[in-house]
């Protein structure tokens, strides 16, 4: 018995619930003191997150698509809490190895630190002084690993007397630690939070374009039917990008740098951009992830500058075809010239308000008629002319188009799938697009029947969507209707279904439900 209390702690073998405890506890530890001080740093340079935003990053791109198809613009919050449920499985497995030996906590502590270590100084939107964040993570969780396996380590002592003091003391001690992880990591997040983008926004008061757009007709949608209302409410436009956490720019630290092929490099601050000329257009966007049929589609007023008079200064040389915009997390995209000059706007405002946060304040690029991912850049800060040959964008670099122009395509909203509508003539609603082209008809059919050409409601202008509406006699029991568009250009859907990557789906939508008897 003498034996066994005077041997080492670490020969000891702690009990499943105490191995355990220590190992969570210490990655806990280790994850809000990284946070903590990246909220003093930099947000991105907490270990979670930079290591969440890589793990992205090296995502395949088929992987990504899965994602956004299954869990929509929850994917970030899906990857968050799979992050977390794996890290607290590793936490438990590390300390449950650890029950005789230090040793297998350790060396996961120190593998999970340098990944944190890796991961912040890979991250393009993070300088060398923020791999403070994921040190003093590695710190702290090693830290606590081996102070809370000591304590737990001397509770199993056989005196009776000295094991209860000191099961007291590792039970202290690990409530005390499960506060101090609770107030780190909501210390962290308040400081990641400190950048106050809402009273900036807020600030910046009315955008008054010197164009407005045309006011929208009233009927220029079928909302009383079941279709989108024609505007898409800032709180509803669909966002998709690769971001855990939005970037929290002030509009009075904005700084966008136009260079490249140019005749003069300019530094635009937000003011310089708001005394520009502003204009307000009605665009429609799209996602090139949108399946056939798919929510990613929305339509706002946006307010901003036309990107040619934004150039204008700067002088885009003749040879450039390719604008290779970089936001102010890393990501980048590439846009063809002709677009950019053509119909692009560098947006400030949205609805009549200053851009949200999560939509790109203080300043994206809209450009209609393309994809997101090559067109409409948010919290954008850099901007260069160039060649296509010269620089890949983050998702042409992973196999996905070039140019990416927007597809012609429809939807059917009511009747909504599997629903069970009454008897009588069945109105079927839907939605089409094909910016820039414009909308020039819309057919539907039923159960493999004749088309029948639906009735559009009011267009607004050709870079915008356009409902439409039928009225169909159909018999009781189950039917399936299909829709395809036209464009002004002439071309008509194809039938052909193809997936939304590399440069956006095709083929008809269709839906199934049943009329009463």
């Amino acid at each position: 018995m003498d034996h066994e209390r005077d041997a080492p702690a670490d020969s000891r073998k702690l009990s499943l619930l105490r191995s355990t405890v220590v190992g969570v506890l210490a990655v806990l530890a280790a994850l809000t003191a990284g946070h903590l001080i990246a909220g003093l740093l930099n947000p991105n340079a907490s270990p979670f997150y930079a290591v969440g935003s890589t793990a992205i990053d090296l995502t395949p791109a088929p992987l990504k698509d899965f994602a956004v198809r299954n869990f929509g613009t929850n994917d970030k919050l899906v990857l968050l809490g799979g992050m977390a449920a794996v890290l607290l499985i590793i936490a438990a497995v590390a300390g449950i190895l650890s029950r005789r030996s230090l040793s297998p906590g350790v060396i996961v502590a120190a593998v999970l630190g340098g990944l944190g270590i890796a991961a912040v100084l890979t991250r393009p939107d993070t300088d060398v002084v923020d791999v403070l964040a994921p040190v003093i993570s590695l710190v702290a969780g090693v830290g606590i690993f081996l102070w809370l396996h000591g304590l737990a380590s001397r509770a199993t002592d056989a005196d009776t007397l000295s094991t209860s003091t000191s099961r007291r003391q590792f039970m202290y001690t690990s409530a005390g630690v499960a506060v101090g992880v609770g107030v780190a990591g909501v210390g962290g997040q308040l400081l990641a939070d400190g950048v106050d983008v809402e009273r900036s926004r807020s600030a910046i008061g009315d955008l008054v374009p010197a164009t407005r757009a045309p006011a929208i007709p009233a009927g220029a949608d079928f909302a009383q039917l079941g279709t989108p209302r024609f505007i898409t409410s800032n709180r509803d436009f669909y966002r998709i990008d690769t971001l855990l956490n939005v970037p929290r720019l002030r509009a009075e630290d904005y700084v966008l740098r136009i260079h490249g092929a140019v005749d003069k490099e300019l530094m635009l601050r937000f003011e310089d951009i708001r005394r520009m000329r502003l204009v307000e257009r009605t665009i429609t966007m799209t996602c090139v992830s949108n399946e056939v049929g798919g929510p990613y589609v929305s339509t706002s007023n946006f307010i901003g500058v036309p990107l040619r008079d934004v150039f204008a200064e700067a002088g885009v040389k003749p040879a450039a075809d390719q604008l290779f915009s970089t936001s102010v997390d890393g990501w980048t995209c590439g846009t063809p010239v002709a677009d950019v000059l053509d119909r692009g706007l560098l947006a400030i405002g949205m609805n009549g308000e200053p851009l949200p946060a999560e939509h790109g304040f203080p300043a994206r690029m809209v450009v209609p008629g393309l994809y997101g991912f090559v067109s409409a850049t948010k919290w954008v800060v850099d901007m260069e002319f160039n060649n296509f040959a010269d620089k890949q964008s983050y998702w042409l670099k992973r196999g996905w188009g070039q140019k990416a122009p927007i597809k012609t395509q429809s939807r059917i909203d009511v009747p909504v799938g599997l629903s069970t509508v009454g008897p009588g003539k069945i109105t079927v609603a839907g939605v089409a697009w094909s910016q820039p082209r414009g909308i020039a008809k819309v057919e539907v059919r039923a159960d493999q029947g004749e088309w029948v050409t639906a009735q559009l409601a009011d267009e607004v202008n050709t870079s915008t969507w356009r409902m439409w509406r039928v009225g169909l006699d159909l018999k009781p029991g189950l039917h399936t209707v299909e829709c395809r568009a036209t464009d002004k250009a002439g071309y008509t859907q194809t039938d052909q279904r193809v997936p939304p990557i590399p440069d956006g789906a095709t083929g008809w939508h269709s839906t199934a439900f049943t009329v009463q008897g």
